[in-house]
């Protein structure tokens, strides 16, 4: 288990006050997913049964869900440090308003760049590469010769 921090400490409280951890395992419950902790305040929800949304991992409040089992989250330490850093966006924007605004941003990153990421605030904040998305780029941009 990952050792917690004073920060890690406050968002974990932060996310539990704002509902956004408690709406998480609301989320992995309805799912399907078996919920473990991980430490830092966060926990793993793996076996996620859901099509939606498309990713390899999504976090709501302190709770990082999957469709992957434990064992292949485990093999991708990158990731799952994008995932904790989306947990303290959901912390520093009191919960789930980040839903919303999140949604936003996926509609300015598609118009932008065709794609939910390239323009997206908080997967930029939380590392583009980390969570395995490619460089941005934009729907005008030219292949280099």
């Amino acid at each position: 288990m990952l050792p917690s921090t004073p920060w890690t400490r406050v968002r974990t409280v932060l996310n539990w006050l704002n509902l956004s951890t408690p709406l998480g395992l609301l989320i992995a419950w309805i799912g399907g997913a078996t919920v473990q902790r991980r430490g830092r305040g966060t926990y793993l929800a793996s076996g996620y049964r859901w099509r939606f949304p498309k990713a390899g991992a999504f976090t709501i409040g302190s709770v990082i869900l999957s469709r992957h089992d434990v064992d292949w989250l485990g093999e991708r330490p990158l990731l799952l440090q994008h995932e904790d850093r989306h947990c303290t966006q959901y912390a520093f924007l009191v919960g789930t308003p980040m839903l919303p605004l999140y949604f936003l941003a996926v509609l300015f990153s598609y118009a932008v760049a065709g794609d939910h990421s390239s323009y997206n605030p908080f997967e930029r904040l939380a590392s583009l590469s980390d969570g395995g998305y490619r460089p941005p780029s934009t729907r005008w941009s030219r292949p280099s010769h």
